[in-house]
């Protein structure tokens, strides 16, 4: 009986463990998927990167826009058509796609000053 119990501990670690993986793999399509997104439709204006200048001025760099909007509002905008003070063109992004654009400006956000 207590090798069972042993057997269903170690069962129940490689699952986990398998589920982590895939959790992982699952995180970097949407990640680059996301990175995938701003290069085509956002890098003509914004800095997509996590360093550099935006082409245009009045865009702000991606690295910096969860901290300027909150990611809330910002995927609430994206999905409705967002509607800010410079021109943008006009593009439309499903709710899948905005999900691997928040995931992909996650990884790229300035850290506040001050943190590490």
């Amino acid at each position: 009986m207590r090798f069972g119990k042993a057997a269903g501990l170690i069962l129940a670690g490689a699952l986990t463990a398998c589920a982590g993986q895939k959790q992982t793999a699952d995180d970097a399509a949407l990640i680059s998927d996301g990175r995938d997104i701003a290069d085509a439709h956002c890098a003509a204006c914004h800095a997509v990167g996590s360093f550099g200048d935006s082409a245009n001025p009045d865009a702000p760099p991606f690295r910096t826009v969860l901290s300027r909007y909150g990611e809330k509002n910002l995927q609430d905008d994206l999905i409705a058509g967002i509607q800010i003070a410079h021109p943008m063109p006009e593009f439309q992004i499903n709710p899948k796609g905005v999900d691997a654009l928040i995931a992909y400006l996650r990884t790229i956000q300035d850290k506040p000053q001050g943190r590490k």
